[in-house]
């Protein structure tokens, strides 16, 4: 066989096999990425103690109401811009949000307490939303932990920013 045959038979039985399953195996994955910035709809993140979430934000209608330390409801209307939408879903990608379990607990005595504190976030986007119920006294995965307690800080700090935006 002469050189020139011996690559055209490397290449038909090494490379384009190759690239046929690479083709086939990752193309998919890539556009029906179901949590892409683009399809962002909207985010909803509600905080506090037992099973009705008294302080919540939903993007969609930019509804942002807390109990402040006197005790009283607070309503304010802030809505998130694009640049803000971008960060959150790079955080998200970034600390594996996706990936995360639905509820983060220490097991059915955190869901039980109606004393503990949690966190609700939940991502909307066009064919798909991830939603996930963080307890900040998980003892478990530290790895799982951190990303769910970088993304609520995260949402946290975008809203207190958007918040002292908005009273100046």
């Amino acid at each position: 066989m002469t050189s020139r045959g011996k690559k055209i038979f490397l290449a038909l039985t090494v490379i384009v096999p190759f690239l046929i399953y690479s083709i086939v195996y990752y193309a998919p994955i890539i556009r029906n990425a179901p949590f892409q910035e683009k399809d962002f709809v909207s985010l909803e993140y509600k905080w506090g103690t037992g099973t009705q979430l008294e302080n919540s934000y939903n993007s969609a209608t930019g509804e942002f109401k807390y109990v402040n330390k006197n005790d009283s409801l607070i309503n304010r209307n802030i809505k998130l811009t694009t640049r803000d939408v971008k960060y959150l879903d790079s955080i998200a990608d970034v600390q594996g949000f996706w990936n995360l379990p639905d509820v983060v607990a220490n097991g059915e005595e955190d869901l039980k307490d109606a004393k503990k504190l949690r966190y609700f976030i939940k991502f909307n986007y066009k064919k798909k939303s991830k939603e996930v119920t963080y307890f900040p006294s998980f003892s478990g995965n530290q790895k799982m932990k951190g990303a769910v307690s970088k993304m609520q800080k995260e949402i946290e700090l975008t809203l207190i920013d958007k918040e002292a935006n908005l009273t100046k």
